[in-house]
Formats: C-alpha cells, structure tokens, sequence
C-alpha cells in the first residue's frame, strides 16, 4: 500500500506544479484516493472474515475523501493564521486537537521523523572572556 501512497504524493506535485489541467489532475487524485480506500476496506473485511456490501465500501471511500479533503483545508489555515506559505508537522498534529488519541499518535510521528533527519542547526559558539566580562558588570 506504501507505493499507492507514493503514487498519491507523486500525483499532489503534479497538482501543485500544473495550474492549467487542475480539475482534471484534482479528480485524478479524488479516484485514486477512493481506489486505494476500497482495496484496505475490501482487504480488512477479509482478514476479519466479513463481506462488505459495495454501496458501505462506496460509502466510506467518499467519507474519507471529504475528510481528507477537509483536513487539507484546516491545515492549509493554520499555516496562513501562522503567516507562513508552507505547511508544517505542526499545522498536521494542531487539526487534530478533538482527538486526543489521533493527536498522541501525529506527535509520535513527528518526533520519528524529526529524529531520521540530518541535523541542520549550527552549533552555538562559545562566547569569548570580553562578552562574560561586559555581563557581569
């Protein structure tokens, strides 16, 4: 499933990056999402030894494409209210503040993926003998 996540992203760029072909591009997104929704639930009916009647799937393939669609909507404002044109892991875990379990789990993630990055900070340097001197007076 990680390689239709991977496609999904792949089909955002290209959303992002072509203006012209958007609602087509938009819609390309909408399906392949409902795909990829319909398979884990067909594929989790499975494994628990259950049926799901096509109109449910259907039916939760749309929920979690307006959830999704919602959620982008919700971060996309936090990072505006935070005067930012990115979106940040942050903006992510503070959407989902109503579910304190979701928001534990987002947090958790954040924190791996912080831990896998390259350090980019600089390391402070030391301040000389003259500066501490200028303190203490």
């Amino acid at each position: 499933m990680d390689a239709a996540m991977e496609t999904l992203a792949d089909d955002a760029d290209l959303l992002a990056s072509d203006g012209g072909e958007a609602e087509t591009q938009a819609d390309l997104l909408r399906d392949r999402l409902r795909l990829a929704v319909i398979k884990i639930a067909t594929s989790e009916g499975k494994k628990a030894g259950m049926e799901i009647a096509d109109p449910v799937v259907a039916c939760i393939a749309d929920l979690a494409y307006k959830t999704v669609e919602q959620l982008a909507k919700d971060v996309e404002l936090f990072a505006q209210h935070a005067g930012r044109k990115s979106i940040k892991m942050d903006d992510v875990v503070l959407s989902a503040h109503r579910n304190e379990h979701l928001m534990g789990l987002l947090r958790t993630f954040s924190q791996q993926l912080k831990g896998k990055e390259p350090s980019s900070e600089r390391k402070r340097k030391k301040s000389s003998k003259k500066d501490d001197n200028v303190m203490q007076l």
